[in-house]
């Protein structure tokens, strides 16, 4: 069909936006109703090849359909196709069941689409950012000369921190001059992947990534961080910097910051926090203690949609040194930037990876000046409280016992088969994948298989746990071997 035979005036009118959005908002509040209620399961699992087929063939089995029946079908079957992160009975992965209110700026954004490269292409949102990231930094105990942007995802925010930290800490110029020299990094053995991921891109390679030993509750060891780091030093490789995880990715449990703090202060090292999923504690009076020594951290990141019930991707990287944030990229582009010698804090290309992104700062700013600050310390109270409940339960049964200490939101437990415990457990959690209504993911832990719960949904209760418990044991109960 050539170009010409679409009418561009109608295809941009505000009727048929209206008539469209309207039809959206319907079928997206039914979507929310249905999943609050839990009459679907939190993920209807379909083989992915049956998906792929399933989707493949939509435009023929669609095409009939006029176009608003179209559009309304690609909701429905999107929505039923996917995970349903706002049912109670979703505890998968760190990924927040975002406030309605706050998918909603993801409208206006997505639809005025206004960048951050330059402040002329998003003058707002570049304010807005500016005012947020200031006080997250101030929560953290820093003065006015930090600074802070937004960026998409904490493996982009932990790269750009790592980079800030190869470019202030390294002997060399490796961004002019290329490297030199072996480079390494000092981090947990239990620390998101994306942090391994960032120092390869780096150049760093395996030896680069020095692992600090964990304790019983997978937290770095105070005594093992010397250990690592003559080890690198015994590989030739000038150590940069060390990373905290607030907390790991697997337990929830969060590193001893003031003894990584500390430990980088007397040797000259990075330190940098990837509080991606634990970070938003710091508004809790009852659970900032947590991230006692954050304060002596060079750079932190913060995702907003983990434990700040935002859409994704949206993550704060958070410097101590404004100049950090502003040398950390030296590159020219006349048509876009110009030198400054004061700081242009407005010109957000001179910081980040990214040229064009998103409007994500709309639901932080716009959350914030519905709610205040209370409404992250409640949720986390909330959601750190239900996961210590749980756990409790676990441990004070018969059947059932938790991997570690529980810091956050974030439990790992398994049922006390009498043999095979890792294969029953693993087929237990694949059975559960494809049968039940509730959705729990699975880790493995010192080579030992778990079953693993992130209890993100405000909506989720004790209750439903319990629930989840009992279910378990039904299963248990009538198959006797559990099978893929």
């Amino acid at each position: 069909m050539s170009t010409d035979s679409f009418d561009f005036e109608k295809l941009y009118s505000a009727e048929g936006f209206h008539e469209n959005g309207a039809l959206l908002l319907s079928e997206l509040a039914s979507y929310l109703q249905q999943a609050k209620e839990s009459t679907t399961p939190a993920l209807s699992y379909v083989e992915p090849d049956e998906m792929l087929r399933y989707w493949q063939s939509w435009s023929v089995e669609s095409g009939y359909l006029s176009e608003s029946e179209k559009i309304r079908k690609f909701c429905i079957d999107l929505l039923t196709n996917t995970n349903h992160l706002q049912n109670p009975k979703y505890v998968g992965h760190q990924v927040s069941a975002p406030l309605p209110i706050a998918s909603l700026m993801m409208l206006i954004g997505g639809t005025s689409n206004n960048g951050s490269a330059v402040y002329e292409m998003g003058m707002a949102p570049t304010a807005m950012e500016r005012i947020v990231t200031d006080l997250l930094c101030s929560k953290f105990g820093w003065d006015d000369h930090s600074r802070g942007f937004l960026t998409s995802g904490g493996t982009l925010a932990n790269l750009t921190a790592l980079l800030a930290a190869r470019k202030f800490k390294a002997s060399e110029d490796v961004w002019n001059q290329g490297m030199q020299k072996p480079l390494a990094i000092l981090v947990s053995s239990q620390a998101h992947y994306c942090v391994d991921r960032a120092a390869r891109i780096m150049g760093l390679g395996t030896d680069g990534i020095i692992s600090i030993e964990v304790d019983e509750n997978f937290c770095t060891k105070e005594g093992a961080i010397e250990a690592a780091y003559q080890s690198a030093l015994a590989k030739g490789r000038e150590v940069i910097a060390i990373v905290g995880s607030a907390p790991s990715t697997s337990t929830g449990n969060y590193d001893d910051l003031e003894a990584l703090g500390k430990f980088a202060n007397n040797k000259g090292l990075w330190f940098h926090i990837d509080a991606a999923h634990g970070g938003p504690a710091i508004f809790s009076k009852k659970y900032k203690h947590l991230l006692k020594g954050s304060e002596r951290a060079d750079s932190i990141i913060i995702d907003g949609h983990k434990m700040m019930l935002m859409p994704a991707l949206s993550t704060a990287v958070l410097f101590k040194n404004k100049n950090h944030a502003y040398e950390n990229f030296n590159q020219r582009a006349a048509y876009l930037l110009e030198d400054s010698v004061e700081e242009d804090w407005y010109n957000g290309a001179k910081k980040t990876f990214e040229c064009t992104k998103t409007m994500m700062i709309l639901p932080w700013f716009l959350l914030l000046n519905l709610y205040g600050e209370s409404l992250f310390e409640t949720y986390i109270d909330r959601q750190y409280d239900l996961a210590r409940a749980f756990a409790e339960a676990i441990n004070h049964s018969e059947d059932f016992e938790t991997a570690a200490r529980v810091d956050s939101n974030i439990v790992c437990f398994r049922y006390r088969f009498n043999e095979e415990i890792d294969k029953q457990n693993q087929q237990l959690r694949n059975y559960l994948l494809k049968n039940s209504d509730y959705y729990l993911v699975q880790t493995r832990l010192n080579g030992s298989h778990y079953l693993r719960v992130s209890l993100m949904n405000p909506l989720t209760e004790l209750d439903h746990l319990h629930q989840l418990l009992n279910e378990i044991r039904q299963v248990v109960k009538t198959q006797r071997h559990l099978s893929n």
